[in-house]
């Protein structure tokens, strides 16, 4: 055979192997004698795997991908990873044997069954929420059993390199209930097991193929900080303690602050290298491409349109009340014109009692300004939790971000707003009890640009002011860290918090004047039609 012939017949069998591998990963069969292996409990890390999985690929790696799944993950979280080039395994978990444990610790002691991946020579596990920045293939290099120290010297299981075998696994199965565990998991499990691991020698993964192969394959070695790199290390210097271009995987180890939460990456810069890998997620399955979920999606539509409609709804009842364009338009006009009758939308006491005569003040309950700023913070802490509850918590930054000042402004506007109704109601009824006040009286002339203005809207600019600025505080405290480009966790919560006092301080002289002067203008506009209007604050 001529050169040509043999050069054509290698690069078709290179074709061929690579087909064949590629088949037996849509198959879900092994390819290879060596895989990266993750477990799934449940389809709340199922994002997680799919980023860790794309991660691994973008390097350039063909070995085999293999995601245990118990039975909490949904059919459909199976087949989007078998559509990613996951080989799904079904396992049964093991039950923890320690009765004092975190609840989330259940079922973690499965993480013992990649010891007894005996079809595969050697595998390098990975947790869901860790990602891959450089390649790791040199892991497969490590010895039979090869980890990462932290926390006081002790092994973290995030990311582990094991030599499954039979007998191992028997034994660590024999020893379960014996050994203790410090975390109550498989972590303090495998620190208790490998006694000696603080003492193995560090994996150097350059050293020369011939010395490797001459030694006795060491039995423990431990990773490099490369290999396991800890957010929260990150956290406490604002910097990786490595250096950065060498790093080989981040690991998201912060309990509440998991890098698929849309929130996270308000908070964490780290979290953008796995945000910026999420988006290049393809479309494996309809409506899964940047890593979206499809049940999400229609649920976000719901969430947007929502609010919004409400608030247009509210709007159109609110131009029903005016017969024409025209006369809408010569309303905003008469607004700005008489804006010097504003001493009538002051706020202070002092102008109060200016507006009302025969000791309008006096009619004022004294406890109404405590109630109203409880009222105003239970109903700010109502809107929060609930926008938080709503909102899916897997969307991107910015769509969370925006659905959250979006259902936050709306349920405040509309529990803060309908308390001032009650108060504004009960300063009329309470006028109507003790006799018309002298205000009224007044102010009875009708062609008044004062009278005008209250008869036409209900609505004026010290009410628009002050809701004004409370929205323009509740966006600026959590923004100022960002604005001011602080990537530092403790800083920028130390900020947010400053920004929380100024906001809260400002809340609570609005909401005790808008309180007492909404019963003031009930007991003030007794007689007085009040038209609808799209502002419940006024």
């Amino acid at each position: 055979m001529s050169p040509t012939s043999y050069w054509r017949l290698g690069f078709a069998v290179m074709i061929l192997h690579a087909l064949l591998n590629r088949t037996a990963v849509v198959c879900g069969r092994q390819s290879t004698e060596e895989a990266y292996v993750t477990l799934l409990y449940g389809d709340e890390f199922l994002l997680g795997v799919r980023v860790l999985g794309k991660s691994i690929r973008d390097t350039g790696s063909t070995k085999d991908m293999v995601a245990l799944v118990s039975d909490g993950v949904s059919d459909f979280a199976k087949k989007l990873l078998q559509a990613d080039g996951w080989i799904v395994v079904p396992i049964s978990l093991l039950e923890n044997p320690n009765h004092v444990r975190p609840k989330r610790f259940w079922g973690v002691y499965t993480k013992l069954k990649i010891f007894n991946m005996t079809n595969y020579k050697k595998v390098v596990y990975l947790d869901a929420d860790t990602i891959v920045v450089k390649s790791v293939e040199d892991l497969f290099k490590c010895g039979k059993f090869c980890a990462n120290l932290k926390h006081s010297e002790r092994l973290n299981s995030g990311v582990m390199v094991v030599e499954p075998s039979q007998a191992v696994f028997n034994d660590m199965m024999s020893k379960v209930n014996l050994l203790p565990s410090y975390t109550g998991g498989d972590q303090g499990f495998l620190n208790s097991y490998y006694t000696g691991f603080a003492n193995a020698h560090l994996f150097e993964p350059d050293l020369p193929q011939q010395w490797l192969h001459s030694r006795p394959i060491p039995e423990m070695e431990r990773l490099s900080t490369l290999y396991n790199a800890d957010v929260g290390l990150y956290m406490l210097a604002n910097k990786w303690m490595v250096d950065e271009k060498e790093l080989r995987v981040i690991h998201y180890t912060l309990g509440p602050l998991k890098p698929w939460d849309w929130w996270t990456s308000w908070l964490l810069k780290p979290v953008d290298v796995w945000q910026n890998v999420r988006e290049q997620l393809e479309e494996s399955l309809p409506g899964t491409g940047g890593g979206k979920n499809p049940n999400d999606n229609l649920l976000v539509k719901i969430l947007f349109l929502l609010p919004l409609s409400s608030l247009m709804f509210c709007y159109y009842r609110s131009l029903l009340q005016i017969s024409s364009l025209g006369n809408h338009i010569r309303q905003l006009c008469n607004k700005i014109r008489f804006r010097g009758a504003l001493a009538y939308s002051a706020v202070t006491a002092n102008s109060n009692q200016q507006q009302l005569s025969n000791g309008a003040q006096s009619k004022v309950p004294v406890f109404l300004g405590g109630l109203s700023i409880f009222v105003c913070f239970v109903a700010a802490i109502v809107s929060l939790v609930l926008a938080l509850t709503i909102v899916p918590r897997q969307v991107m930054p910015w769509t969370g971000l925006f659905l959250m000042y979006e259902w936050t402004f709306t349920t405040f506007f509309l529990l803060f707003g309908g308390y001032l109704r009650l108060i504004y109601q009960w300063g009329r009824m309470k006028a109507n009890q003790v006799g018309s006040v002298s205000a009224h009286n007044e102010f009875s002339d009708k062609d008044s640009p004062k009278e005008h203005q209250r008869q036409v809207s209900s609505c004026d600019n010290a009410t628009c002011y002050y809701g004004l600025g409370m929205a323009f505080l509740a966006i600026a405290a959590p923004s100022l860290p960002c604005l001011l480009g602080i990537t530092a966790l403790f800083l920028r919560f130390g900020l947010m918090f400053v920004g929380g006092l100024v906001f809260a301080s400002f809340m609570t002289y609005a909401s005790e004047h808008l309180g007492i002067r909404s019963f003031l203008r009930g007991l003030e506009e007794k007689d007085i039609p009040r038209t609808k209007n799209l502002c419940f604050l006024c």
